[in-house]
């Protein structure tokens, strides 16, 4: 049937009669306010997306695989699942890399081996003759032993390394001329970017910048674009923002293409190639399974995305090396993806969304400004060298933080709702924790102050939430507190009171007051009365941000938490004043 009559009963909708539809409902309420999102990559996100968004978009109509490759480097569906195979010698390593091909794994990432020979190379990829290979800290000795192997005894598959050229361009210059076919001996690293705080555009931009700075080296020293291209390996890391990250990768192929076309690659010469793994950033130690929530969306996105090659971290990565069950659970994240839910059938299954497109284009201009920012300086390696790349990341990097901290991003189990019973101190390498920079962090040593605190044979302070008065306010302002004061991991009660003086008899380290705006001072003066009737110096808090606050605090009201506290400065101020410290 043609779509024409599959939609004849449906009248064509003028944008101008769905923003009357949507004012009618906002009912005076401003549209900029209620239904713009305007997102830290300085890009405005509208509610709905039209196909007049989509006039004069550069190739979104074009096919995957199809020059500038906005839809995919690639015209068929699929990518390698790549796993990471943590390891010091050989032996052990190809032992661990053969059991993750077995069960299902497509390509493997060795970290941690470096080899000194043409032996010990030999054992760590034995009986991995048909499987790409990533190493992912090469340095400059393997990567010299990696090309003199591969030009005495060439492999049918792709060998691949983590090495930055840009750490030695002279050095890069020596391999890309005698790399043999198959041989990606360097990796630029966009995953650098966005684990020490980049928005999108600075992650896409940065990248784009150093590779031009790479090409433009290699060709100025005579190497052919096309060889110097095939040498290297983008590698990105994938974070929650779900579209955007769908959107990062095609907007980075996009403008790639068009980078490696000004130095007069051929379309074939100008595919990125991209490797993609789940991010560090925004993995937690508390409640550590929702991290494989967090890396199958992500997982998702890096798929959607058109990446080549995707790796997903195991849940416990970020604070103990992975066991044999959290790496197979990683594993069968992609190959769920992959067999089950069959996102290896479409080649970008995305293509031709409105909103997608409109963000990749986004995306892509506002990039594209910040490479050109960076060459105006002199270039990638001029802007890193005078600390503009470093300032960038790192004003992006605390606004980053400070939206963990106040909550406005949100990670669950650790910021917002975390269940203060947990324990970890029990499970963690926390030279592990710190390996990386995580959203996280802040809010981890809170809680591993109290769990610190107990294990010494302390007792964990306890804060009672008191409901009393008006009943839909007080479970409100309770549950409230009770999300704010569990990401410190006291040990928390609830009770509910019908008079204020029976508050003061029930034993606490801290007492949070939790009704009504209007009933709080009455409620407060009575427990006080009591309290210095019995000798209590209990300090008092408020759920809320009442208009009498002063006089609050005058009858004795130590401190108030409310949206707009900052939980990080408030939970450590009462952790110290309650005893626990570093």
């Amino acid at each position: 049937m043609a779509t024409e009559q599959l939609l004849i009963d449906f009248p064509a909708i003028s944008t101008a009669e769905w923003e009357a539809a949507i004012a009618r409902d906002l009912k005076g309420a401003d549209f900029e306010k209620r239904l713009i999102w305007h997102a830290e990559e300085g890009i405005t996100v509208k509610p709905y997306y039209r196909a007049e968004d989509l006039t004069n978009l550069a190739a979104f109509d074009q096919r995957p695989g199809e020059f500038p490759y906005r839809r995919s480097a690639r015209a068929t569906a699929g990518w390698e699942i790549r796993e990471v195979v943590e390891a010091n010698d050989p032996e052990s390593a190809n032992r661990a890399a053969r059991a993750a091909v077995a069960g299902g794994a497509e390509a493997i990432s060795y970290c941690g081996l470096l080899m000194q020979n043409p032996d010990e190379l030999g054992v760590s990829i034995a009986n991995l003759q048909e499987i790409p290979i990533h190493f992912e800290n090469a340095n400059e000795k393997l990567v010299r032993l990696l090309l003199e192997s591969l030009i005495e005894r060439p492999l049918i598959v792709r060998i691949s390394t983590g090495f930055d050229p840009l750490a030695n361009l002279q050095f890069a210059e020596n391999i890309v001329r005698a790399a043999p076919l198959g041989f990606v001996p360097f990796s630029l690293h966009a995953d650098a970017f966005e684990e020490a705080g980049a928005t999108t555009v600075q992650e896409i931009g940065f990248a784009l910048a150093a590779g031009a700075e790479f090409l433009a080296a290699m060709t100025e020293s005579g190497i052919d674009v096309e060889h110097a291209a095939e040498a290297i390996e983008f590698s990105f890391a994938v974070g929650s923002n779900y579209f955007f990250q769908i959107a990062k990768l095609r907007a980075f192929r996009l403008l790639w293409s068009r980078v490696a076309e000004s130095f007069d690659a051929s379309s074939d010469g100008s595919r990125a190639r991209i490797a993609a793994r789940t991010s560090r950033w925004n993995k937690t130690v508390y409640d550590p399974y929702v991290n494989i929530l967090r890396a199958t969306t992500e997982a998702m996105a890096a798929v959607l995305g058109g990446a080549d090659a995707v790796t997903v971290a195991s849940f416990d990565d970020c604070f103990k090396k992975p066991d044999e069950a959290s790496r197979r659970l990683a594993r069968n994240t992609q190959l769920l993806l992959k067999h089950e839910a069959s996102l290896g059938r479409v080649a970008d299954p995305g293509g031709g969304s409105y909103f997608i497109e409109a963000l990749t284009e986004s995306l892509a201009c506002a990039s594209w400004n910040t490479m050109q920012q960076i060459e105006a300086r002199g270039g990638f390696l001029k802007a890193r060298q005078d600390g503009f790349i470093a300032g960038a990341l790192e004003r992006s990097s605390a606004a980053r933080e400070a939206a963990v901290a106040n909550r406005r991003r949100v990670l669950i189990g650790t910021n917002q709702f975390a269940n203060s019973n947990e324990q970890a101190i029990d499970r963690v390498d926390e030279g592990r924790m710190s390996a990386v920079r995580r959203a996280a962090s802040a809010y981890e040593k809170l809680r591993l102050r109290c769990e610190r605190r107990v294990a010494d044979g302390s007792k964990n302070p306890c804060v009672l939430l008191a409901e009393i008065g008006d009943m839909k306010m007080r479970a409100a302002r309770s549950n409230f507190a009770l999300n704010f004061f569990a990401c410190a991991g006291f040990q928390i009660e609830t009770k509910r009171f019908k008079k204020a003086a029976e508050i003061a008899e029930t034993a606490a380290d801290l007492l949070v007051l939790c009704s009504s705006d209007a009933e709080y001072a009455a409620f407060t003066a009575s427990l006080m009365q009591r309290m210095r009737k019995l000798g209590r110096t209990t300090p008092v808090i408020i759920a809320g941000n009442p208009e009498d606050a002063e006089q609050l605090k005058a009858a004795g009201v130590a401190d108030f938490v409310h949206v707009r506290s900052n939980p990080l400065e408030v939970l450590t101020r009462w952790q110290g004043r309650l005893g626990i410290r570093d």
